[in-house]
């Protein structure tokens, strides 16, 4: 019983394809985390700012009250 053709026929993929596909793949999992990094200091950046606002209207609202 000879064998089927496609079984005969084993194909591989050149060299620089396997190297553009693991490029691809390396390049859109550095933007994911650059996207996500980006996004936290954004986050990190607005709460920073309202600790010290929240801070400030604190510390005036304590000493509006020992003035009374």
């Amino acid at each position: 019983m000879p064998p089927l053709p496609f079984a005969q026929e084993r194909r591989t993929l050149p060299a620089m394809v396997i190297l553009v596909i693991v490029l691809l793949a390396i390049w859109l999992i550095l933007a994911v985390v650059g996207f996500a990094i980006k996004g936290l200091v954004w986050l990190a950046l607005i709460g920073i700012i309202l600790f010290v606002v929240t801070s400030i209207i604190g510390w005036i609202r304590a000493a509006a009250r020992r003035r009374v």
